[in-house]
């Protein structure tokens, strides 16, 4: 998914907008584009959800909901599956246990 792009859009972001049979279902650069402003907020979200946890005291499983509830909303800028991703990409950028993420092997 390249079309002149430089960013590598990993393929869990693909499957929010691909079909059943794995198609696309917005052009490439559209979903290039969707992939940044979702990889942005994750990255921004980080350092708030941290505090949170912890001056606050809310658990991990908390703040990682409260966050996708207010992803959810209409005039949040993202889908209800980009909403989804970000929040799966959020605990793995602050390695909080999450349904989505596969638990790391080996040790």
């Amino acid at each position: 998914m390249s079309e002149g792009s430089q960013i590598t859009v990993p393929p869990s972001f693909v499957a929010v907008h691909s079909d059943a049979r794995g198609r696309l279902t917005s052009p490439a650069m559209e979903v290039a584009s969707r992939y940044e402003l979702c990889e942005d907020l994750a990255q921004h979200l980080t350092e708030h959800c941290r505090g949170v946890h912890v001056e606050v005291g809310a658990d991990t499983e908390e703040v990682l909901a409260r966050c996708l509830r207010g992803l959810m909303q209409a005039d949040a800028g993202v889908s209800g599956d980009e909403a989804t991703w970000v929040v799966t990409r959020l605990a793995e950028l602050l390695n909080w246990p999450h349904p989505g993420l596969t638990p790391a092997s080996g040790g």
